[in-house]
């Protein structure tokens, strides 16, 4: 950003220049969308000022309509499950990148966030509400190291296990009780001060996570855990990660090799890589999808796994993150810490249990009971109506094409015959 326009960012964020004792106009970090400087308030108080760049707004409509353009173009040559994941992740960057351009989005995320995980052991930065607008926002300045700055870390005998133990820690408390997740937390977002505390910074990607999905990766984890494969590939479906109508059995067995992989302590990263590799493979033809809720996750996931890796050999999240996520699962099931509280609660809700069976029963002794498709059962039964009228359709066009040559020119009556007949093929052999 050169003075000029470091000067328009500065001049549209703060309309009173008196905010700051001092004001570094050199960046100390920098992203597509802003760039942090370092300030000082009059009264000698640190902060960190997020600018947002100038004209990233329009820049980044133009990028998504780019991005749709091409989408759209392309569409027709990509599988349904292809098409529909490249929705999924187009609109999804989409929402989140309009979010993310706006600090007044990220200031509301940073109060919130704060609040939900005050417990949590992390520490935030402080937002100074005062000073703060839709392109900027001026928090706190956390000192700290980078996670991924092993060097430091060593340096100052900071041990590496209790962190990342507590990381998985706090994002399972995210993902699995709260359902309320910072999704970006690469290694210049979190910080570890001297004194091994954990920082996060940047809360403009922040998620919630819907209460369907959140019980899918419950299940997810319960079946990984207890191996029972053909479980694990059912929650993946009804996360929405794999086709409602993919097979069970064959993905159940791809799913038992790659955990033997992983679990693997034998192994090296390179040859788990390999051998990975090598069994992907033989499920190119898989109908795998990425819907929008389960982008972030993963997402969150790799980068985690990415940071264990700096500093433990063959890290993976199979052996060293499962544990501790099924450690959390009945918590997250809101199960009780003591038998006592579960007693109790279970007598609380035991009314509304027998109530539920009273109705449940009503209703099937009325012919009442209705039965819910998931919206992937729905596309599903869609696609294949499709798949099968398509055909039907086309058969019946080159059947009424057939009849209309006849009646413009009777002479082409071995064309009209030719039509005719491949119609009826096409609608003999659908059937």
């Amino acid at each position: 950003m050169n003075k000029s326009e470091f000067e328009k960012v500065y001049e549209s964020a703060f309309t009173k220049c008196s905010y700051f004792k001092s004001f570094e106009k050199v960046p100390i970090a920098s992203a597509s969308i802003g760039q942090v400087h370092i300030a000082h308030l009059h009264n000698g108080t640190k902060v960190a000022v997020k600018l947002r760049r100038y004209n990233i707004k329009e820049q980044v409509s133009a990028d998504i309509n780019i991005l749709n353009f091409f989408n759209n173009l392309f569409k027709p040559l990509f599988s349904t499950y292809t098409k529909n994941s490249i929705d999924a992740v187009i609109s999804e960057f989409s929402k989140m990148i309009l979010q993310e351009v706006s600090f007044q989005n990220e200031l509301h995320n940073l109060k919130s966030f704060s609040e939900v995980y005050k417990e949590s052991g992390i520490k935030f930065p402080k937002p100074y509400e005062m000073y703060c607008c839709d392109s900027a926002i001026v928090m706190s300045f956390e000192e700290g190291f980078r996670f991924d700055d092993k060097e430091n870390l060593l340096k100052h005998n900071i041990d590496f296990r209790p962190l990342i133990k507590k990381l998985i820690n706090f994002y399972t408390d995210q993902m699995l009780l709260q359902g309320y997740f910072h999704a970006d937390p690469h290694p210049g977002n979190l910080l570890v001060s001297s004194d091994g505390e954990l920082i996060l910074l940047d809360f403009g990607m922040v998620k919630r996570v819907p209460n369907k999905t959140r019980v899918a990766i419950i299940e997810l984890i319960k079946a990984a855990n207890e191996e029972n494969y053909e479980l694990y590939i059912s929650a993946n479906k009804r996360l929405g990660t794999i086709a409602y109508e993919a097979p069970t059995a064959e993905l159940a067995e791809f799913s038992a090799k790659m955990f033997a992989i992983f679990s693997n302590e034998n192994l090296t990263s390179e040859s788990m890589q390999q051998l990975a590799f090598d069994v992907l493979a033989t499920t190119k033809d898989f109908p795998f999808k990425l819907p929008s809720d389960a982008i972030y996750i993963l997402r969150v996931s790799a980068i985690i796994e990415g940071l264990g890796t700096t500093y433990i050999e063959n890290f993976n999240g199979i052996k060293d993150i499962l544990p501790t996520l099924q450690e959390n699962i009945p918590k997250a099931l809101g199960a009780k810490d003591g038998f006592r509280e579960l007693i109790l609660q279970s007598v609380k809700d035991a009314p509304f249990v027998l109530q539920n069976i009273q109705t449940s029963v009503q209703k099937i002794a009325e012919d009442d009971v209705e039965v819910k498709l998931s919206d992937d059962q729905l596309h599903w039964v869609a696609k294949e109506i499709k798949n099968y009228i398509k055909p039907l359709f086309g058969g019946f066009i080159l059947i009424v094409a057939s009849f209309f040559i006849l009646l413009y020119n009777n002479e082409l009556k071995t064309f009209a015959l030719v039509l005719f007949a491949v119609g009826v093929l096409r609608i003999f052999f659908k059937s």
